[in-house]
């Protein structure tokens, strides 16, 4: 049980201080440390972002840091490209995604370092 509350600490404060914390945080710790297996760590990291951002969204609202406009636009392409994931999700090797997950980590990881 502490494991599982420390991992969604350390997946809460990642995701405060830098937006980001499920895909990130949680995927990885779910299979290595819980020994999920993949497909239910992503889908378990899914409903714990939600409390994650609420929490995290109060406070940028109360820091007036939301663009709404690009806010709203963005949660209706996010919803959409939820549905089209999660329904993938159930089609694509597991072997696939792996390789494109940590495909998608490393770019981003590549990406902020020469920012």
């Amino acid at each position: 049980m502490i494991k599982k509350i420390g991992i969604g600490i350390l997946a809460g404060v990642v995701s405060g201080l830098f937006s980001t914390g499920g895909g990130m945080i949680l995927v990885p710790a779910f299979i290595h440390l819980l020994n999920l297996e993949d497909t239910k760590a992503r889908g378990t990291s899914v409903f714990c972002i939600l409390p994650m951002v609420i929490t995290s969204s109060f406070f940028y609202y109360k820091g007036h840091f939301i663009d709404w406009k690009v806010a709203v636009l963005c949660a209706i392409g996010g919803a959409i490209g939820g549905y089209i994931g999660a329904k993938l999700l159930k089609k694509l090797p597991e072997k696939i995604l792996k390789i494109v997950f940590t495909a998608f980590l490393i770019y981003v990881s590549y990406k902020m370092i020469l920012t």
